[in-house]
């Protein structure tokens, strides 16, 4: 439960990233400045959180014994999770890109066979899990199909299909992080050695933009700013802290990725405020309810594989 509570908390803090990006893209920045500022404001406060923890040492020393592996999925959670949302957010408005970034509750679930278990058996999809994070993301597709109506096609795809690679991209990185790291490394340690290992690529991408369409504007650097406190580190501490708690349960960690498609919720209610965008009725009310009802049923589901725990471990 309290998994749950720190998952929805974080995705609170991921809606401003789908709020500002679009903000800013409505305003002639461009997304390779969005993307790249982020990580590169990131880096001074992680590592002043972790060297303050006295961990820098031991995360360098840890990075050191496995470079290619930290760079590889680091550039995949972090680089081909984040560079196609700001992209998508140029051809699209916000809670499409929200919207369609909660394929990742489902994507987390069939990329489940790809990790091993401590007895060097895969994992097995878990199909409850699934039916659930299934009703979640059709209350996802029922806001979308009412917001729809104004786009055309192509916006759709363009909107959408780089946020469908977002979506396996970010819980692949993260897994596979988790599974790397193990328990050597705390939550800050493991944000900040994959923000340094995804560095280079950012400076690339922050190159281009400079080429393109020259330096950022004063505007755009502070609503990036403002991501990388609220979304990049908040809400991924948040959100890593969650899913390691959970992490040698799939079930569990399938819940608790769920959480982040109340991150609907939270941008339509940004975007009313802050962009005087229509708030959603009709058929959308209804997929908000299933929203809802499935992160209701995930909460229960968790509790019971909680209590069976109990009952193996006490018998």
């Amino acid at each position: 439960m309290k998994a749950l509570l720190i998952g929805i908390l974080s995705s609170m803090f991921f809606a401003v990233t789908f709020i500002l990006n679009r903000s800013m893209e409505v305003s002639g920045g461009s997304w390779l400045w969005s993307s790249s500022l982020r990580f590169i404001f990131m880096v001074p406060f992680l590592v002043l959180i972790v060297w303050m923890r006295g961990n820098l040492r031991g995360l360098l020393s840890e990075m050191k014994k496995q470079p290619l592996e930290w760079i590889r999925w680091s550039v995949v959670g972090f680089v081909l999770f984040y560079a196609p949302l700001t992209y998508a957010a140029a051809y699209g408005p916000g809670w499409l890109v929200a919207g369609t970034w909660q394929f990742t509750i489902v994507a987390g679930l069939l990329l489940t066979p790809l990790f091993l278990k401590s007895d060097g058996s895969r994992h097995s999809v878990q199909f409850r899990s699934l039916f659930i994070s299934c009703i979640i993301l059709a209350g996802v597709v029922l806001i979308q199909v009412q917001q729809a109506d104004h786009l055309s096609p192509s916006a759709l795809l363009i909107g959408a299909l780089p946020v469908v690679i977002a979506a396996f991209c970010y819980p692949l990185g993260n897994r596979k992080m988790m599974e790397l790291c193990g328990d050597r490394l705390d939550t800050f340690q493991r944000i900040l050695g994959m923000t340094l290992a995804s560095l280079p690529a950012w400076l690339i991408l922050s190159g281009i933009g400079f080429v393109q369409t020259g330096p950022p504007s004063s505007g755009q650097i502070i609503q990036t700013f403002i991501v990388a406190v609220s979304s990049g580190i908040i809400a991924t501490a948040l959100f890593f802290i969650a899913t390691n708690s959970v992490r040698h349960d799939q079930g569990r960690l399938a819940a608790v990725e769920a959480t982040q498609a109340t991150q609907v919720l939270f941008v339509i209610a940004g975007e009313a405020v802050l962009l005087s965008s229509p708030l959603p009725s009709g058929i959308a009310s209804v997929g908000i309810g299933l929203i809802v009802v499935g992160i209701v049923v995930h909460t229960m589901n968790m509790r019971v594989a909680g209590r069976r725990m109990v009952a193996v471990k006490s018998g």
